[in-house]
Order: structure tokens, then C-alpha cells, then sequence
């Protein structure tokens, strides 16, 4: 199973990130782990400038931008293989 992180305090760019990672899981039917981070300490030892941020399986793909659906379903399938 897929881990998804989505850093940052819960902003209105925040739940974006957070729907385009939900969308691109139920797209792809894969099963995943949506987990959002809103503990300052946990965010920046991802070493990320500004959020949001998205994390899949420990690995930051993107930070300070809202990603489209198109790139997270990219990542996600990245992750898989």
C-alpha cells in the first residue's frame, strides 16, 4: 500500500493537494495511506521552503506549488514499479 503525505497547516492549497492525491488514487484504483501533516517539526524535516508539500512512500515530489492530477497519478505510478 501506497503512502501519501500532504504537508503543510491545513490551507486552502493544502486541500487541493490533498484532492488531486485522493483523485488520482480512486483513478487509479490502487490503494493508498492519505496522511496529512500538520506538525511544523514533521513538515520541515522533509526540508521543504513552503508549503503544501506532497510526500509518496518518503519521498518529496513536490513543494510549494499545488501539483494537477495528471502529475501526482505520475508519481504514484512511479511509485508502484
Amino acid at each position: 500500500m501506497l503512502s501519501i503525505k500532504v504537508l503543510g497547516p491545513g490551507c486552502a492549497n493544502c486541500q487541493k493537494v490533498e484532492t488531486a492525491a485522493k483523485n488520482a488514487v480512486a483513478n487509479l484504483g490502487v490503494e493508498a495511506e492519505i496522511i496529512k501533516v500538520t506538525d511544523y517539526a514533521e513538515i520541515m524535516a522533509y526540508n521543504i521552503l513552503s508549503t503544501p508539500g506532497l510526500v509518496i512512500n518518503e519521498k518529496l515530489v513536490a513543494a510549494g506549488r499545488i501539483p494537477q492530477e495528471a502529475e501526482v497519478k505520475t508519481w504514484i505510478t512511479n511509485a508502484l514499479n
